[in-house]
């Protein structure tokens, strides 16, 4: 009995050796190239950059608040508006003259106890403002007017909530001027007449603004120069008008027209009464939350300079200002309170602490009847207009009722000028500009690795901690070796390193980057692989932003990583490049990699990064850019384009091109391969010759004109044997 029951142990036991053993073999060969998978400490991979970025601008606000609270006397806060003009003079950008405003009256609308007015004026030359003049009957005395600057609806003001605010106030007896913001009403800037539709995010606003806005970022422009402007040239217009009292004007806004609000009476002094809603919160918990918005809310190196929302209302100040909002909103109530606590200090200062207010709504983003009924009684009271401030029921018009144009859109009704071609014209100032600095061409190509530097936000490697080996797989004759490396903060950089078997001591090594990740083309087989069998150490790292750390792939999460970085003078450009050059570091401190022999590998949208990182970073060999963004200047004189701002440095073109980069690179060997235009497609010969002619010079500078190679396509031999070819 007992030796039964001792054989049937051994048998159970044998069965379940054999049952689970091919499991066991199974698991041991699975492959996981994931480096911060079961990692505490780093699993939220996704969101490293935002937080790195916000690291950053909390760094740069701790010094802001710092110095803000040291603020005490008038004198005191007087000087720090004078510092905060300075600096948005610098930020949004040099005003143009004021030219004629030309305006026109295309109709007139006649409704019981008021008449509306359609204007067209002009803020610049051709550049065409739509609005909408609401006057009040019998109005033969000079009376207040009201600017009503509009928030991100595609219709604009003829949007039902916004005519609520404008009839309501007009019935009180003010005049008021709404106006088209750009990319809105019939103001689009890249209007289709047959889809009858924008082509740039239709039915959404932003993302208008930020596609034209990227543009202006590059060339050293602010899309909020444009905003401001047309709100001070529709000032000028209302106080042409003899029905307007110019001692009188006020302004109000909700979101977006909030920040329009803030931005034009900050500046422009004329507006007695600003009421800006539903926009307001802290610098620090707009980060915290929802992150920055679309183009125009963006000042490069706004936070770095320590200018935010907070510092509009400073400037304003000690001016009568309603500051609205609502507890629900996305823009946290919380930084709301906190800007205007910090604010009222300044009117405290300047003796006059009862001109800031506040008023709040338990409610979502937008209009209600509470907040509106603030807004009425604060102009009531601030542009002498007395009267009750009860919200009555209006009768809205039809949205066509109170279309300008005969179209309904500008663009097909007067040809004029846009954001596009206004940026356009200003940026082929700054190519002529870059054409005379090219003429000292060993001087310029040293004032391109300052500039690019400092511009780029790219800052060099110190000694890092040692980096962390997180296993290894044997693939027969290469082994891969997972690492994490220490970033500039608190990211950590994926690796995967591929080394060959054998007796050699020292290999020559690779820097891979693809914007897909460390692991896109890592398969067995794969194009890494060959490389390794070629007698190559490669090292495929993620860079921030990207693989293991990419950002959510929405345009949203992008725009925000990208923003931000702008906001406290960085570039996700530059910091990659960083990357890249502790990756090249890494590699260096390898016994089995030669050192002298380090080169580079960078595809599509990584190019950039690498470029930059080459050009600082000397200890990094031959380079080879497959899928290569022509130049920075393309994304910018072309009206359409395929890059987002993440490839993208903003005020590059106040000093320098990505072939400026190329050049310096000199006389390093540089392979580039598949060279692609804005749209993403292979560059023609002739468009390749004249960008990349500076970069031709400045090999040729270096009498090494033979190690610039510059191919359209793919020729016949693999892109592997091509690398090893032109790396060796």
């Amino acid at each position: 009995m007992q030796n039964s029951r001792r054989n049937l142990i051994q048998i159970t036991i044998t069965l379940a050796l054999l049952i689970f053993q091919p499991v066991f073999s199974l698991n041991a060969q699975e492959e996981n190239l994931s480096v911060l998978s079961r990692w505490t400490e780093h699993s939220d991979a996704g969101n490293v950059l935002i937080h790195h970025l916000n690291q950053l601008a909390y760094e740069c606000l701790d010094r802001r608040d710092s110095l803000v609270a040291g603020l005490k006397t008038g004198e005191q806060w007087r000087r720090r508006q004078g510092y905060i003009l300075k600096t948005m003079e610098k930020m949004v950008g040099t005003f143009p003259p004021k030219t004629p405003l030309n305006p026109r009256i295309t109709g007139i609308v006649e409704r019981d106890g008021y008449r509306i007015e359609k204007v067209i004026f002009e803020s610049m030359p051709r550049f065409y403002i739509t609005g909408c003049l609401f006057i009040p009957e019998g109005a033969e005395e000079k009376r207040p007017a009201i600017l009503n600057a509009i928030g991100h609806s595609p219709q604009a003001f003829r949007r039902d909530v916004y005519q609520v605010l404008i009839l309501n106030l007009v019935k009180k007896g003010f005049i008021v001027f709404a106006i088209d913001p750009l990319g809105q009403g019939e103001r689009l800037q890249y209007y289709d007449p047959e889809k009858k539709e924008t082509l740039i995010g239709p039915g959404n606003p932003t993302v208008e603004h930020s596609y034209c806005g990227n543009q202006c970022f590059i060339a050293g422009n602010a899309l909020a120069r444009y905003w401001t402007w047309d709100c001070i040239r529709a000032i000028d217009y209302l106080v042409t008008r003899s029905e307007v009292d110019p001692e009188r004007i006020g302004m109000t806004g909700c979101s977006g027209g909030g920040t329009q609000t803030a931005y034009a009476s900050a500046l422009d002094r004329r507006v007695k009464a600003a009421a800006p809603s539903c926009y307001l919160t802290s610098a620090r918990r707009l980060l915290e939350f929802v992150g920055p918005q679309d183009a125009e809310h963006n000042f490069y190196r706004g936070i770095v300079d320590g200018v935010t929302s907070a510092e509009l209302h400073v400037l304003r100040a000690p001016l009568p200002t309603l500051l609205v909002a609502t507890t629900r909103d996305y823009y946290s109530i919380q930084g709301a309170r906190e800007t205007f606590r910090e604010v009222k200090k300044a009117y405290q200062a300047l003796g006059k602490p009862e001109n800031l207010e506040m008023a709040e709504d338990d409610s979502e983003h937008g209009f209600t009847r509470k907040n509106n009924e603030s807004i009425y009684a604060f102009f009531q009271k601030h542009l002498d207009w007395p009267g009750s401030s009860k919200e009555e029921e209006v009768q809205v018009l039809e949205e066509e009722e109170l279309n300008i144009t005969p179209t309904g859109m500008l663009s097909t009704y007067l040809e004029g000028e846009t954001v596009f071609s206004i940026n356009k014209r200003e940026t082929e100032e700054l190519i002529i500009a870059l054409a005379e600095s090219r003429k000292d061409l060993s001087g310029h190509l040293e004032k391109v690795r300052r500039n690019a530097r400092e511009l780029s936000g790219y800052i060099a490697p110190k000694p890092e901690k040692e980096p962390v080996y997180r296993g290894r797989y044997s693939r027969g004759n290469y082994t891969i070796e997972k690492w994490a490396l220490y970033g500039e903060g608190d990211y950590m950089i994926p690796l995967l390193l591929f080394v060959p078997a054998g007796q050699q001591s020292e290999f020559p090594a690779l820097i891979y980057l693809h914007p897909e990740g460390k692991a896109a083309e890592a398969e067995p087989g794969g194009r890494i692989e060959q490389l390794v069998n070629m007698g190559f150490v490669v090292a495929a790292a993620d860079l921030i932003g990207t693989g293991e750390t990419a950002t959510r792939q929405s345009r949203r999460a992008r725009e925000v990583a990208a923003f931000t970085a702008l906001l406290v003078g960085r570039s996700i450009v530059g910091i990659q490049a960083g990357d890249v050059s502790r990756v090249a570091n890494f590699l260096k401190h390898r016994d089995d990699v030669s050192r002298e022999s380090i080169g580079a590998v960078g595809f599509g949208e990584l190019c950039p990064a690498l470029l930059h990182a080459a050009a600082f970073d000397k200890s990094i060999g031959p380079v080879a850019l497959v899928d290569p963004l022509v130049s920075y200047r393309s994304l910018v004189v072309n009206r359409f384009y395929e890059y987002d701002f993440f490839s993208a440095v903003a005020a590059a073109l106040t000093a320098y091109d990505l072939p400026d980069l190329a050049g310096c690179i000199a006389p390093r060997k540089l392979l580039m391969l598949s060279v692609r235009d804005q749209m993403k497609r292979p560059v023609a010969e002739s468009m390749v010759e004249n960008e990349l002619a500076i970069t031709r010079k400045a090999f040729s500078l270096k009498n090494s004109a033979e190690n610039l190679k510059v191919m359209s396509s793919l020729p016949e031999q693999r892109l592997d044997s091509l690398l090893y070819w032109w790396l060796n």
